[in-house]
């Protein structure tokens, strides 16, 4: 199956093929002092060993200032190495295979099981990983396991056992000035999380920030040469978050570069705030389901708005178990298939319905996605 590539340039234009044809505009930067272009802020970035580039996971613009941010400070310094928040420590063995060309996208992507624990759309992601391949550039791995910090979320530190309380680094700094007072403010916007305990939610936050800038810290104990660019959201390359618990272990001051709305930047916040274009995704071609993916299989629980899949006859409570003619024994064979699709092509599925008592029988459709 096709899945987002990349080839070779030569090393003179690296960064001109790395965002050619995607209607990036170079950004400028804010700090507390000044506004500087986009060039003379990777010029003072060159400087630093270690630099923390913020995002909003979900918008395109962002992942490609942080290619563009990479590919330079890379021309610069080719033992360069990139930390990555989404994804988890126990998955560095694919990370490193993946790099290697051991493995190719489609089999990184399901050995690090992208799919279910982060969910957003890979193609904003598959042109940094595509060049940290192509140049051989390590890929850390930095979060802390998904089932650790949901479980603090839910209990808080108390709740975990004795064997996932290993995995978490010993020091949890809630000294730090201002990082309470900023989770505060996250909390009381956000409805959605507000079933959970207050305190819960600080130490879930204790729990990424400490465990990413431990993870960072580490590598760079074992790898004294390398300089390293770090990529998370903007919450946690804020001050106060991975970078003052990286400082506090390294004694290395790390630079650190914001993508969020630039009148809400604060001095104390980070070095730099880029402004930037908004440029869009293409959009994806979409079935219309929501799934159930329990227990391995897929299996359609409901339909978005304008669905595709329940205009075409396909039902709640159906198994999809082939598209386009490959089998689907999970949610990221589904993925990866419908990764490279767009809105207007013509796919076939196969579903298994149940008929009478416990026997199934199957029902093939063609359907064009939107």
């Amino acid at each position: 199956m096709a899945i987002v590539g990349w080839s070779a340039p030569g090393r003179a234009e690296i960064c001109a093929h790395a965002l050619a044809g995607t209607g990036w505009v170079p950004p400028t930067a804010v700090s507390a002092t000044e506004e500087l272009d986009f060039e003379d802020l990777v010029s003072r970035l060159e400087q630093k060993r270690v630099v923390m580039v913020g995002e909003v996971h979900d918008r395109h613009e962002h992942h490609l200032n942080q290619l563009a941010i990479i590919c330079r400070l890379y021309r610069r310094h080719r033992n360069l190495a990139i930390g990555l928040e989404f994804f988890q420590q126990p998955f560095q063995d694919p990370l490193d295979a993946y790099v290697e060309r051991r493995i190719d996208t489609a089999e990184m992507l399901v050995k690090t099981e992208y799919f279910s624990r982060w969910r957003f759309d890979y193609r904003l992601y598959a042109p940094i990983l595509g060049f940290a391949r192509d140049q051989g550039i390590p890929v850390v791995a930095l979060n802390v396991p998904q089932e650790i910090s949901s479980k603090v979320a839910r209990e808080g530190l108390s709740g975990l056992s004795n064997t996932e309380r290993a995995q978490v680094p010993e020091r949890l700094d809630r000294s730090v000035p201002g990082y309470r007072e900023r989770l505060r403010a996250v909390f009381d916007q956000h409805p959605e999380i507000q079933h959970m305990s207050f305190e819960n939610f600080v130490e879930a936050q204790l729990v990424w920030d400490e465990s990413m800038a431990n993870q960072a810290a580490r590598y760079l104990e074992a790898h004294p040469k390398r300089y390293l660019v770090v990529l998370a959201g903007d919450g946690h390359v804020t001050r106060d978050g991975i970078p003052a618990r990286f400082a506090r272990l390294t004694g290395v001051k790390p630079a650190t570069v914001l993508q969020g709305a630039a009148e809400e930047m604060a001095p104390e916040d980070g070095d730099y705030l880029l402004r930037s274009e908004p440029v869009e995704l293409p959009p994806g071609g979409k079935l219309g389901v929501l799934l159930d993916t329990d227990g391995g299989r897929v299996v359609v629980s409901d339909f978005s708005q304008d669905s595709a899949a329940k205009d075409a006859g396909i039902l709640q409570q159906d198994q999809i178990v082939m598209l386009d003619g490959e089998f689907i024994a999970s949610f990221a064979d589904l993925k990866l298939i419908l990764m490279d699709k767009r809105p207007g092509d013509v796919v076939a599925v196969t579903v298994e319905r149940a008929s009478s008592g416990l026997m199934t029988r199957e029902a093939s459709f063609s359907l064009t996605l939107r």
